[in-house]
């Protein structure tokens, strides 16, 4: 018999999508909870990113008739790490 070009197990977009889902939920999580005393620690993080962080600039490609500017800024955070763990935990009990 012929096999499918599919894989066999889980599905990788499955992963992806709750692995999403629960970075974006443990954010939002730890935003809520910044001004509860003994869970503010939700919210700590830090600040990757393309360009400089602390103004507007961005890295730009210039090609004369067309500009390109790049930037991208992600904050991780303890509530994402913790969304993520949670979610690939969740992925393997399904």
């Amino acid at each position: 018999m012929a096999r499918s070009s599919r894989t066999i197990g889980k599905n990788q977009w499955a992963l992806f999508l709750l692995l999403l889902l629960g970075i974006v939920a443990g954010s939002f999580l730890g935003y809520l909870t910044r001004g509860i005393k003994f869970l503010e620690w939700l919210d700590k993080g830090i600040y990757f990113s393309i360009g400089d962080s602390d103004t507007t600039s961005v890295v730009t490609l210039n090609l004369g008739a067309l500009i390109i500017n790049f930037g991208l800024k992600l904050k991780i955070t303890m509530g994402s790490v913790i969304g993520a763990i949670a979610s690939v935990i969740i992925y393997r009990k399904l």
